[in-house]
Parts: structure tokens; sequence; C-alpha cells
């Protein structure tokens, strides 16, 4: 298969999930023998911040404006499929020209759907609008469960599919040595998710001043009141993620309110920090018992008591292995590229009904 990705960001990991998604994604999509391009639009805040510049698994271009990436028609009118991303520039404009110009197979991938649903329903259509729904063939979200059947009911997607996040497990796995922090969080700020990392974290370091706290990502204002023993990492490449979640205790995962709101909707930090086996503590929203059973492979919390109670447990190395067994079992990229597979041949065989036809 000829693949096109149009998405926010493969270079670049600086201040996005999207990078570290479409690079374990596409890499095992490559792996099963497909061909990709994707192209990104050149932006200043990405191309002074790349960490991936010459992928291995496929050709990454760069376009300046609408007009320029008219220089890829081609590549776009011959693909099997062209996926668009959520948060591209001008998204809009690009679906249009995308379903214009596409042959194959056209896929919208949301990787914020909660954010996405909550921008259309208040009248923003900053990358998506309701009339270019209906003109991809699939829409595969971030978020599953009741999601999937609102983005058919109310916005006409011909078919919706769950298609979480994962993890390369080459890249995440557990690296040893010394335990340089009991609780740590990594995620760029996001002002809906602050109260919580307030209350799960800023707040259990001022209660537990002979533990060590972390928070690395960028963008927090300067006006926070970081406690003595919270250090503060402005950006953390992907390529160290692996060491930071080993040299964690446990690790926090905050989920923004559009995400709560919605649920089922695993963030990739989830997967990347079982992937280490590194024991986390989570936020609680619905679905997130089918992602990990709370108890055993991870732990639940809803305030600052609960977490000083998580980091006194005993069997964190217990909850850590359990986790991971469960991400290698059920979220690798290698299985996530296997659905996205399987998404594109149902799309193909309900496009074309002679195929349906002999089938039946």
């Amino acid at each position: 298969m000829r693949l096109v990705v149009l998405g926010l960001s493969l270079s670049s990991s600086w201040g996005n999930g999207h990078a570290t998604t479409f690079r374990a994604l596409l890499s095992a999509y490559a792996a099963r023998g497909h061909d990709i391009v994707f192209l990104e639009r050149d932006v200043a805040w990405y191309r002074d911040q790349r960490d991936l510049a010459d992928p291995d698994f496929c050709r990454l271009c760069f376009y300046d404006d609408l007009d320029d990436l008219a220089r890829f028609t081609p590549e776009i009118a011959e693909a099997d499929a062209v996926i668009v991303g959520s948060y591209v520039p001008e998204g809009v404009a690009v679906a249009h020209f995308v379903q214009q110009t596409a042959g194959g197979t056209t896929a919208f991938y949301d990787i914020d759907t909660p954010v996405t649903l909550a921008k259309l329903a208040r009248g923003d259509f900053e990358y998506l609008s309701p009339e270019v729904i209906p003109g991809y063939d699939l829409y595969l979200s971030f978020t599953g469960g009741p999601t999937l059947d609102l983005l058919e009911r109310r916005y006409a997607s011909p078919a919706a599919r769950a298609l979480y996040c994962s993890v390369d497990p080459m890249l995440y796995r557990p690296l040893g040595g010394e335990t340089r922090w009991d609780l740590s969080y990594l995620g760029t700020y996001s002002p809906d998710r602050q109260p919580a990392l307030e209350r799960l974290l800023i707040a259990p370091a001022r209660a537990l001043p002979d533990r060590r706290f972390v928070v690395a990502g960028p963008q927090y204002p300067a006006g926070i009141a970081w406690p003595p023993n919270v250090e503060r990492i402005e950006h953390l490449p992907p390529a160290e993620h692996a060491a930071f979640y080993s040299a964690s205790r446990f690790t926090l995962n905050v989920t923004r309110a559009d995400m709560i709101a919605a649920g089922w909707s695993p963030s990739v930090r989830l997967f990347e920090a079982a992937a280490c086996a590194t024991p986390i503590v989570s936020d609680i929203w619905e679905g997130l018992d089918a992602i990990f059973a709370p108890g055993s492979e991870i732990i639940l919390a809803t305030g600052t008591a609960d977490v000083i109670a998580a980091l006194a447990r005993t069997d964190a190395g217990t909850i850590g292995r359990q986790a991971q067994t469960r991400v290698l079992a059920e979220h690798t990229a290698a299985i996530r590229a296997g659905q996205l597979e399987t998404y594109f041949n149902e799309a193909k065989t309900s496009a074309n009904p002679l195929t349906m036809t002999t089938a039946a």
C-alpha cells in the first residue's frame, strides 16, 4: 500500500504528543511492507526543535502553505490511502484538497477527539468542520466508546473506528538504574490539567518534603510556586522518555477535561510508562478500566491522600510489571498497525460494490 499522511508533526515532539504517536504507528506500518510519505507544514516552532529530521520508515517532506502543498498532488492522487491528522494547519482547506484529489481511501486521524468535538460544538472549526467529516471514508479516533456512535450519528461519518495511541516496545522498555524520583509527571502545560496536577503532585510534594518529584514538559507559566522537592525539566525528547520513566518509582497520568468527559481516551503516556514497567497513578475516567485493571495494573486517585497512600505501597514493582504485560499484549504499535490495515481494507471493500457483491 502507498500511504500519504498529512499530520501536525513527525519531525518534532516539542509541545505535542502527535509526533511520538505517528512515529510508533507509521514505523510499524512500514514494517508490514507499506510505502509511506509524511507531509508536514514547515512552521518555525517545530523547525527549531526537530528531533527526527530523517526517519528511516517513511519519506518526510515539508510544505510551506496550501499553494506549496499542491506540489504533492501526484502523491495524494495516486496513494491507496491518505490520512489527514488533527491540528493540521488550515485543516479544513487541506480536507477539501485531499477529498477532491485522492483516488484512494481518505481518513481523518483525530488524536484529540474530545477536544475536536468540543470545538465543533462551539463553532470552532480550526482544523475540522462538520461539512468535511462525511467526505472522509474513515474517522480514526483517539477516543473509543460512545463517541464512535456520536461521530456516525451526529456528524455522518461513514465509518468511525477507534485507533488508540500505541507504544514501540523497542524504544520504551525498563532500563534499570537508579531511582531518582518517587513520582514523576511528563506533559505539556494545559490550564485544564493544572488543577489536577496541583492536587495529585504539587500538594503531595508539599506534604512529603522528604520525597522527590519531577515535572517534565514545556510552557508552564513562570508564576507556578513549585515546592523545593519538585524538579522541573523544560523539555524531554522522546529518546529520553524510557530513562525518565525507568528512574521513576511511580509516574502520574493527568487527563484533559474534555477527555475525562468523553472517556475512553487513553494517553500515549499511559502506554509508554507501562511499557517501561513504571507503575502509574492516574485520575479517573470512564473506560480506563478497559485499558488497565484498577488496583493491579494501575492505581486510581481522586485527591492528595490517594497519592500519598500510593507512594507508601510496597507492591509497586508488581503493578508495573502487570501493566507492562497488558500493554505488550494489546497496545503495541505493531498491533495498532494491524488494526489500521484492517480498517483500510474494510473501507476499500465498502466503497467497491463489485467487491461486496462478489464477497456475498
